[in-house]
């Protein structure tokens, strides 16, 4: 049962991208990531380009990265490759503090999180 498992993890290639530590909160980019999830790679572009978000930006810089991963270490074709997986992980907290009323202060979370892109190709 096992071996069937090897087979099948090595039939299927993958190209990723990670990003690490990016500046902005985990849960606003999980709201763009749900946009492309499944989609083709070059209708993922389009949709970022045009998604008024401020993850779009840097998920779109990031795709393409997995893109070039793909078509030059993995020798795929960019016709047929999708976004299979994508995920944003929650990275560490940046803790800061800011003055507030009566002397005291305030905690100011500055979020930071991971986020990785798997592409695969349609085995059509």
């Amino acid at each position: 049962m096992e071996e069937k498992a090897m087979e099948n993890e090595v039939d299927s290639i993958e190209a990723k991208a990670i990003l690490k530590y990016a500046r902005i909160s985990s849960r606003k980019v999980k709201i763009v990531a749900d946009l492309i999830r499944g989609k083709n790679v070059d209708e993922a572009l389009s949709t970022l380009k045009f998604a008024p978000k401020a993850s779009s930006e840097i998920l779109e810089k990031l795709l393409k990265s997995a893109i070039a991963n793909a078509e030059n270490n993995h020798f795929m074709d960019r016709q047929k490759l999708y976004v299979a997986e994508i995920y944003a992980n929650q990275g560490p907290t940046l803790k800061r503090i800011r003055p507030a009323a009566k002397g005291s202060a305030v905690r100011i979370r500055k979020r930071t999180s991971h986020i990785t892109i798997v592409l695969r190709e349609m085995s059509k």
